[in-house]
């Protein structure tokens, strides 16, 4: 069994921090902002964004270089700093870090569940989907398996019924900042050993977005609040981006539009569409696309 290197039991003297995304930009700010010596950041390699060949910086290295960091995009480069009083902060980062690696230099993760529920990919994305009434934030220790080392430090956050990814993994997010700071400034005091199922939050994949209106509205409004939730009309995609559910009853699928609502049947009540976006069209109100349709009961949503 590979043995990481210890945890710090005070304040770090360096900084090593690991991420990519816009949602590991504020952590790494709050750090600089709290006064640590960031000795490295390790994140992805720029990569193309819509169209044409030039190529563009990910949120944490354009953060990084604002505040005049060092970057590299290999994470051996951690290899060779001098690991006395180093501690690694991961978030997002969405690589595997090797045991030489935390044999070196010990690691940190901040993580947006209730672990061990939702360890993997996409927590917050299968928090929601799921119903789930709470979920937490947990900063861990970084082990080779995934997402399995001991909660440090955690706090509980509940899930709105209104609820999308972005306003929950922003809660999220801010609730994490005091714990990561006090982490890094006092050392590890707790080790706590997950409890519990162990759930894996898979990736989001085309399958878990495409709406079945024969299920229940509330779990199709769940789909639409993960984002890029989608069905068909006339064989075309259609996006829903915003919805709500109604309890009236509809055939399933069945579109039809009540005054200045436009409603589809489910499986269990109806979803009150707000907010579309038809195949090769710009995004618009559920009001303006019906009315520009002239709905009749031959529109259906369907299969593709």
């Amino acid at each position: 069994m590979t043995v990481s290197a210890p945890l710090p039991r005070e304040r770090a003297k360096r900084i090593v921090y690991v991420g990519t995304p816009q949602i590991a930009v504020a952590p790494l700010r709050a750090l600089v902002a709290a006064g640590f010596d960031i000795a490295l950041v390790i994140t992805g390699v720029d990569k193309r964004r819509g169209r044409g060949s030039t190529v563009s910086p990910c949120p944490v290295k354009e953060a990084a270089i604002e505040m005049g960091l060092v970057v590299s995009h290999d994470i051996n480069d951690v290899l060779s700093l001098d690991a006395d009083g180093v501690l690694g902060v991961v978030v997002a980062f969405g690589s595997i870090i090797s045991d030489q690696i935390l044999q070196h230099v010990p690691m940190i993760n901040i993580h947006y569940s209730a672990l061990p529920r939702w360890r993997g990919a996409a927590p917050v994305e299968r928090a929601i989907l799921a119903g789930d009434s709470t979920t937490a934030v947990c900063i861990i220790r970084v082990v080779q398996q995934l997402d399995a080392g001991e909660i440090l430090a955690s706090a509980a956050c509940p899930i709105d019924d209104n609820d999308t990814v972005d306003s929950l993994r922003n809660r999220l997010g801010e609730l994490s900042l005091p714990l990561l700071i006090d982490v890094c400034t006092h050392g590890v005091s707790s080790e706590q050993p997950q409890e519990g199922e162990v759930v894996v939050a898979k990736k989001i994949v085309a399958q878990d977005l495409n709406i079945d209106w024969q299920t229940d509205a509330q779990y199709i409004l769940r789909q639409v609040r993960i984002g890029n939730a989608f069905t068909f009309l006339d064989g075309k995609r259609f996006k829903v981006h915003e919805a709500r559910v109604n309890s009236q009853t509809h055939p399933p699928a069945s579109i039809v539009q009540d005054q200045e609502r436009v409603l589809v049947g489910a499986g269990t009540g109806s979803v009150e569409l707000l907010s579309v976006q038809p195949e090769g069209k710009p995004r618009l109100s559920a009001r303006d696309w019906a009315n520009g349709l002239r709905l009749n009961q031959q529109h259906v949503f369907g299969e593709g």
